[in-house]
């Protein structure tokens, strides 16, 4: 099975599928340039650590003490602020062992984890947004703003057109090419649409390896619209955004959340609406997916049980 994403939506998924199967393999973004994992790119020149140190957290044998190390942040007042241990573990790993694979690969041995983590390009490349303004803004201007890094384009508040890598031409990284065309099931999300997902698959080689899969192909959309990335969308439109910058036929199927959603004033986040006008080039499988602690996010258990099913389920139809 290859998960693919990143952020908590992709540490979700893993953490919910590894009761399922060892036969796990995540790729991961390398877009990431916000927070901590931004400084240690700019300052250091590595990968961005911060996606991976979760996969790797989510995939440990057990959340105990390591794990908790693994995801300790420094707090304010020293020049560490704002680091988690595991991002400073895996940056000078890549230092040791002279590469960031490397780094993830030992890691992940360290917590014993269950399945590998991939990045989908070791290239460093800028996520880059067209954005189109605000709807009754009265900007008449022409044209469309361009908002380049990851972390930026949320902020920036407007409606995104579409994204895209710099270089175009990014290099997957072969072990993630393989892991695709081995795969029995590819699972796209859930996490933010524009800045988690769409960047593994705009890296060329990981979209071209999941068009020749014969793995079945689903696309998790999220329980809630993401504050500055998907305000307003439905479920249908997530699944367009998809295909406008993958193409329709990339994952047929869509697991959608069912579960009536409330969120608390601070929340931020609206329900994507599970109802949605019938399609020809995918397929709608609704289900409850909603952690009721957090009812904006998905459950880890729920989510991986509704994929196995989803899996085994057509398994079943193709035997018959």
């Amino acid at each position: 099975m290859v998960a693919i994403g990143g952020g908590t939506g992709l540490s979700t998924l893993l953490r919910g599928l590894k009761a399922h199967t060892p036969h796990l393999t995540a790729i991961v973004t390398v877009a990431d340039d916000g927070g901590s994992s931004g400084r240690l790119r700019r300052e250091l020149g590595v990968l961005p650590p911060g996606d991976f140190r979760n996969c790797i957290a989510a995939l440990a044998d057990d959340e105990a003490l390591i794990t908790q190390l693994f995801q300790y942040r420094f707090g304010h007042g020293c020049e560490l602020d704002g680091h988690s241990f595991g991002n400073l573990f895996i940056t000078a790993l890549a230092a040791v062992t002279g590469s960031f694979e490397r780094a993830i690969l030992e890691a992940g041995r360290v917590l014993a984890i269950q399945g590998r983590i991939l990045p989908s390009t070791l290239e460093n490349v800028t996520l880059v947004a067209d954005l189109s303004e605000l709807p009754g803004t009265g900007n008449h201007r022409s044209g469309l703003t361009r908002v380049l890094g990851e972390s930026s384009i949320p902020r920036a508040g407007q409606p995104i057109e579409r994204v895209f890598l710099r270089p175009e031409d990014a290099r997957a990284f072969p072990e993630a090419v393989r892991a695709i065309l081995d795969a029995d099931l590819i699972v796209a999300g859930p996490g933010s649409l524009f800045t988690s997902v769409l960047p593994n698959l705009l890296v060329r080689d990981i979209r071209r390896a999941v068009e020749a899969s014969s793995a079945l192909r689903l696309y998790v959309c999220n329980v809630a619209t993401q504050p500055g990335e998907t305000d307003g969308f439905d479920v249908g439109q997530h699944v367009s955004a998809l295909q406008r910058h993958v193409g329709n036929g990339l994952f047929p199927y869509v697991l959608a959340n069912s579960d009536r959603v409330s969120t608390t004033d601070g929340a931020q986040t609206l329900p994507v609406d599970p109802h949605y006008e019938p399609s020809s080039t995918y397929d709608v499988i609704a289900a409850g997916l909603a952690d009721p602690t957090t009812p904006w996010r998905h459950h880890p258990g729920k989510l991986a049980e509704q994929i196995m099913h989803f899996y085994y389920g057509q398994q079943s139809r193709v035997a018959t």
